[in-house]
């Protein structure tokens, strides 16, 4: 059974794939060719499902960092005898260009090992194990490594020390001295595709090298952010920018899958997937920390996998990463899952779901790129129209919520407020959208819904707008009105709502629930951890509301909690501080540039824009 802490690994990416490393040099997580493939090594789910370590053979210290705007890893091994260094990076390939980084990524895996003083001996073991486990491959030594064949993956592995084969595993042992080098390569094809060469050790240090440079290069002309916590602000951009799969521009909720919300619980779900829910939080967030070409490619990818599916049923609120609409869920029995939270879970059934919220969050994001844009094409317009026009007629109708509810549909608040955005943006946008006939049903309709969320939504007793209608349990996404403009950040009900939110969802380490999870109120057995998001949506909330000192003590308080190498899961576990949930976790990096974002304006600026 995996036990490692979630917080204890760092992530490689080559914007197709990625790979977690633990911090004693094992690979426990990589998916090739895509961040949704079937797993090579998922040593993080059980310790029977493959993984290749390197590390030294004795007793070590470990220090570990990302080599300076990159996502290329060092880990260094201070031993008895000496100082093992350790280079870990998916490669994006040849020839980079900053604004196509990883566009010819060779699914290729390098790690170059070098002794920096003294000596030291190391080893290795490589324990591959495709398709979530299932399959051993058959290993056959080669000359300058060893071939893996099993299932619908052909693995090539490069050494430039000998292995030696047996047991499905290859092995070595090792000494480097002062100045000495070894060097790895791991590549992957599909069955039927011509096997990957060996490499020699020059070629993979030239990789690593490069893609070093490629980081690096995209770093420097696509990050210009100098306002509160810049170096956490640049870094969340790269961590951004390596979960979106470059083919198409779409940013993945997470590399992993089945990371619980609660040890030993069933709240486990794949998170490979891309959520229209993220849309413009993801917007302003690449804008902060990244670029326009960011923001642009994710627009594109969003309004392009949504196009055809809002016109016969409510649009839906998550896709493939290519695009892909159906995303069914299946559970793994044969994984243990990470310190026995079971069931392990591949898809998603979330996929099916109504959420109301997607069109508001779509409108959103147009609206913030309607500058860079320029004219759209008529099916783009068309889209954003229905998308409007789809908000107008469906906002009564009850629905799962940004949370993915899977106990009856509710009218819940943040739903109905994301649908007056929708309508709100496309009134703003009428002439871009050539709507103007529109605009007097849209105007109508997105009064009707501020009437109804300020006279249902709003509960007198709490001083706070609630889950849902009629409802007396809160919801941080309450936190959200301000922040989406449907009311002012000084109206006396959204500072009556934030002092609420922290009194009745904020535990002990001042870290915000996004609501209690009691008996059926999202129809699952269990409890959660806090949530990181949502601790930064009140940072957000406080500094729009021109409480910046107070803000900004929530936003300390939450960016604590980043791992040795800068990155966040989805919670925190209230009782230990541990990261839970999956990682990184897209939307807790978008909750700390935004909220980063919002506290400097408000400390220089003194206005949120």
């Amino acid at each position: 059974m995996s036990s490692l802490p979630i917080g204890d690994y760092a992530l490689l990416s080559d914007r197709h794939s990625a790979a977690l490393v633990s911090s004693d040099g094992s690979i426990d997580w990589l998916c090739m060719p895509r961040f949704d493939s079937p797993s090579i090594f998922a040593a993080i789910l059980d310790d029977n499902a493959g993984h290749w370590s390197i590390r030294p053979a004795g007793e070590f210290r470990v220090r570990r960092e990302y080599v300076e705007g990159s996502m290329v890893l060092r880990t260094l091994f201070h031993t008895g005898g000496g100082i093992l260094e350790l280079r870990d990076a998916l490669i994006l390939g040849d020839a980079q260009d900053p604004h196509r980084l990883g566009e010819h990524a060779p699914h290729m895996l390098a790690r170059t090992v070098t002794c920096t003083r003294g000596s030291v001996s190391a080893e290795l073991l490589f324990r591959p194990r495709p398709e979530y486990g299932l399959v051993a491959p058959v290993l056959t030594a080669v000359d300058g490594g060893i071939t893996a064949a099993g299932g619908a993956s052909r693995l090539t592995l490069s050494s430039t020390v000998p292995l030696e084969v047996g047991g499905g595993a290859a092995r070595a042992q090792f000494d480097l001295h002062a100045g000495e080098s070894a060097y790895f390569a791991l590549q992957h094809a599909a069955l039927g595709a011509p096997v990957p060469p060996v490499r020699p050790g020059a070629a993979v240090r030239a990789a690593v090298d490069d893609t070093t440079t490629g980081w690096q290069d995209w770093s420097a002309q696509h990050q210009a952010y100098q306002g509160r916590a810049r170096d956490l602000v640049h870094h969340s951009g790269r961590v951004l920018q390596a979960l979106s799969y470059q083919p198409t521009g779409a940013i993945v909720a997470a590399v992993t899958t089945s990371l619980p919300e609660q040890v030993g619980g069933a709240r486990n779900w794949d998170y490979r997937y891309s959520w229209v829910r993220d849309a413009s939080m993801t917007m302003q967030a690449l804008w902060v920390a990244a670029c326009p070409d960011e923001a642009h490619e994710f627009f594109d990818f969003m309004a392009t996998a949504a196009a055809c599916s809002y016109t016969n049923r409510p649009l839906q609120i998550m896709f493939g990463i290519g695009g892909e609409h159906d995303l069914s869920e299946r559970t793994l029995p044969h994984l243990s899952g990470w310190r026995g939270s079971k069931p392990v879970r591949v898809g998603n059934g979330a996929w099916t779901q109504p959420q109301l919220d997607t069109y508001g969050e779509l409108l959103d994001a147009a609206a913030q790129l309607r500058d860079q844009v320029g004219s759209l094409d008529s099916p783009t317009r068309n889209f954003l129209v229905g998308l409007a026009d789809a908000a107008a007629a469906r906002w009564r109708q009850p629905d799962n919520g940004i949370w993915e509810v899977r106990g009856e549909p509710r009218h819940f608040v943040h739903s109905k407020v994301m649908c007056w955005v929708a309508l709100d943006r496309a009134v703003a946008l009428a002439d871009w959208l050539h709507a103007d006939g529109h605009v007097e049903a849209w105007t109508a309709a997105a009064q009707e819904i501020r009437d109804a969320v300020l006279t249902q939504g709003w509960n007198e007793a709490l001083g706070s707008f609630t889950q849902s209608f009629g409802a007396s349990n809160l919801d941080a996404t309450a936190l959200l009105l301000p922040i989406v403009g449907f009311l002012p950040p000084d109206d006396p009900r959204v500072l009556s709502t934030i002092d609420a939110v922290r009194e009745r969802l904020t535990d002990a380490r001042g870290l915000v629930h996004r609501y209690h999870t009691t008996a059926g109120v999202d129809g699952l057995e269990g409890q959660e951890g806090t949530f990181l998001l949502c601790t930064f949506w009140l940072a957000q909330a406080l500094a729009l509301a021109g409480r910046t000192d107070e803000g900004a003590e929530v936003f300390e308080r939450a960016v604590g909690y980043v791992n040795d190498v800068g990155l966040l899961a989805e919670e925190i576990d209230s009782a230990t501080g541990e990261q839970l949930g999956n990682f990184p976790q897209a939307f807790s990096h978008i909750g700390l540039v935004n909220a980063a974002w919002a506290l400097h304006q408000a400390e220089h600026v003194g206005t949120f824009h």
